[in-house]
């Protein structure tokens, strides 16, 4: 049985409908306070619960995801998987500075100790965040559905590349795949979200360049990754991102860049329309890998590529 919190309810909708099942009724009583309880509506005993939602702020999203494994568990779910297409706090994955929370380790403990059995998500920010849980993590790669898309394009002369040198090596294995070459952008932030200074590494002239990242949030840096690569004499440029956080400026930015388009995913609502984002849905990537986790098949003949 899959059910939404509400968040996530319009990707919920389109992975019940591709797996072929009816999204299961759930009602949220939310108080004059604020305070809400969420409640199935429908008997789950002894049933595969899977419910869907990513935990982009506000907090609200992940408390509603816990109180949904909490019921769940407490109405005799058989198992209960989560599949988060946002693994929201990622981001938060070591301790870059002292006295500051793991608030991605802290999550994967809530999520345990709520009840969560198995864990589905896409293109976390950190590999290793899979080793914050402990139970199974199905880690899909949104490569599934970029890949299609970018040799459905025919750019005549593409090339890869990463907004920073984090992403090295992502673009590096889209490159090898594709057979193709891929630059680097060197950047210097003089504090978060903001970015000092930004080199390119490699030669970009007469190509048609396709940016990755795992998140775009402000759009600061992709959008001026961009720019410098047309500056470079780049024939084109495009982005590709899995996670459209999309904060602040991030529209106006993407409005005002020189991409010809930025690709991006629906684990996230889009909060404005922009004639230059495309959105591919990950419905059909999460309903096959529902279908496979029921039946115990593997899912790894899914990855086109793998990012390591």
């Amino acid at each position: 049985m899959i059910f939404s919190g509400r968040a996530t309810r319009y990707l919920a909708e389109k992975i019940a409908l591709r797996y072929g099942a009816t999204l299961g009724n759930i009602e949220v009583t939310t108080y004059s306070d604020g305070e809400f309880q969420p409640s199935f509506e429908e008997n789950i005993r002894g049933r595969d619960v899977f419910l869907v939602q990513s935990t982009f702020p506000p907090a609200d999203n992940l408390l509603e995801l816990l109180m949904l494994v909490d019921a769940a568990r407490r109405a005799s779910a058989k198992r209960i998987v989560a599949v988060i297409p946002y693994f929201g706090y990622a981001r938060q994955d070591r301790k870059d500075k002292p006295r500051v929370s793991i608030a991605s380790k802290m999550v994967a403990n809530l999520l345990t100790a709520a009840g969560v059995q198995r864990i589905i998500t896409i293109d976390l920010h950190a590999d290793q965040i899979q080793g914050f849980f402990d139970v199974p993590v199905d880690h899909v790669f949104a490569s599934t559905i970029f890949v299609p898309y970018i040799k459905q394009m025919n750019l005549p002369n593409l090339m890869m590349a990463s907004p920073d040198t984090g992403g090295t090596r992502r673009a590096a294995a889209y490159a090898k795949f594709l057979n193709t070459g891929f630059v680097i952008c060197y950047k210097q932030r003089s504090k978060p979200n903001e970015i000092g200074k930004m080199e390119l590494v490699g030669d970009v002239k007469g190509k048609d360049v396709v940016l990755i990242d795992d998140i775009i949030d402000t759009a600061g840096s992709i959008t001026k990754a961009g720019n410098l690569i047309m500056d470079k004499g780049a024939n084109s440029v495009r982005a590709i991102c899995t996670h459209p956080v999309f904060s602040g400026e991030a529209y106006q930015r993407i409005r005002e860049s020189k991409f010809e388009e930025v690709i991006t995913t629906d684990t996230l609502p889009l909060r404005e329309d922009c004639d230059k984002i495309k959105v591919l849905s990950t419905a059909d990537l999460f309903a096959e890998v529902i279908r496979r986790a029921l039946k115990t098949k593997s899912i790894s003949s899914l990855y086109q590529i793998k990012n390591n």
